[in-house]
C-alpha cells in the first residue's frame, strides 16, 4: 500500500504533493514501483495534528482520487469522514481507510456496507492531537486485540460485510517504543481474530530512536526490518511511503519461508 499525503503537514512527507498533479505523478510512480494498493489522504493524523474541514479535504483529495482510480493499483481513501469516503467512492476509490475505527464518524460504516467497499480498521488511543500524551495499557496487545474485535463488530452489525474488513494496530497511534515493539513481537495474536493485518511502520519515530539516528535521518532500513518480522507473523498489507525497496524485501523474505505475497507487495 503505497501512501499518497496531499498535505501541507504530514510528518515524513508533508507539502510535497499537496499539488494535485505532483500526488498523481507520485501515485504512479508508487503504482509502478509495485505498489498494489495506493492510499490517498488530504488530513495529517501525526501525533499533534489537528482536523481539517471535509470541504477543505475533499478539495486536496478528490482531484487525486478521480486521475488515480481504475489504473494499475486499487485507490483508497484514507479518511475519518462519511462525506469524504461517499465522494471518493463515487469517484473511485474502492477501499476506506479510517485511523477511527468509526468512531469519530459512525455513519461511515454505512458508506463503506452501501458501497460494498472494503475498509480498514485501525487501532488509535484517543485522537491524533492527544494520542502521544502518556500513552497507557494494562496489556497493550491484549488491549488493542479487544478494541479491533469490538470495532469488528461494530462494524458488521452496521452491515458491513465481514470478509470487507481489515485491521491496524496503529503501530505509533498513541503508543511508545515499547508498546510497538510488543506489538510488533506478538502480532500472530492480532492476526489470529482472522482478518488480514495492516502494517504501518513506514518512517515513524520510534525506528530513528531504536536505531540510534537523529530523528530526521534515513528510515527506511528500519521500516523494511519491522515489515518482513510482521510478514513472518502474518500481516498482509503493508503501507508504505518507499514501495520499491519495501516490496523487493517482502518478495525475498516470503521466499525464505515459503510464502506467496504475489507479484507485488
Amino acid at each position: 500500500m503505497g501512501i499518497v499525503n496531499v498535505t501541507p503537514d504530514s510528518f515524513s512527507d508533508g507539502g510535497l504533493f499537496l499539488d494535485a498533479d505532483a500526488a498523481v505523478e507520485h501515485g504512479h510512480r508508487l503504482a509502478n514501483e509495485g505498489a498494489a494498493i495506493l492510499d490517498i489522504g488530504g488530513e495529517s493524523t501525526r501525533p499533534g495534528s489537528d482536523p481539517v474541514p471535509e470541504e477543505e479535504e475533499l478539495r486536496r483529495v478528490l482531484p487525486v482520487v478521480e486521475q488515480l482510480a481504475g489504473g494499475q493499483a486499487r485507490v483508497s481513501i484514507d479518511t475519518t469522514k462519511s462525506g469524504v469516503a461517499r465522494a471518493a467512492v463515487d469517484a473511485g476509490a474502492v477501499i476506506v481507510n479510517d485511523v477511527s475505527a468509526f468512531r469519530f464518524d459512525p455513519e461511515l460504516a454505512g458508506v463503506v456496507a452501501g458501497a460494498s467497499v472494503d475498509c480498514c480498521l485501525m487501532h488509535m488511543l484517543g485522537e491524533p492531537r492527544t494520542m502521544q500524551d502518556d500513552p497507557r495499557y494494562d496489556d497493550v496487545v491484549s488491549d488493542v486485540k479487544a478494541f479491533l474485535e469490538g470495532r469488528l463488530a461494530f462494524a458488521v452489525s452496521e452491515g458491513v460485510n465481514e470478509s470487507r474488513v481489515w485491521l491496524d494496530p496503529g503501530i505509533g497511534f498513541g503508543k511508545t517504543v515499547e508498546h510497538n515493539l510488543e506489538l510488533l513481537r506478538r502480532l500472530d495474536e492480532i492476526v489470529a481474530i482472522g482478518r488480514p493485518v495492516v502494517i504501518g511502520t513506514s518512517r515513524k519515530s520510534f525506528l530513528a530512536k531504536l536505531a540510534g539516528r537523529r530523528d530526521g535521518d534515513d528510515r527506511v532500513p528500519g521500516t523494511i526490518a519491522t515489515n518482513v518480522l510482521a510478514l513472518e507473523r502474518g500481516a498482509t498489507v503493508f503501507r508504505v511511503h518507499d514501495v520499491a525497496q519495501n516490496a523487493d524485501a517482502l518478495k525475498v523474505a516470503a521466499a525464505t519461508f515459503s510464502l506467496d505475497v504475489g507479484e507485488r507487495a
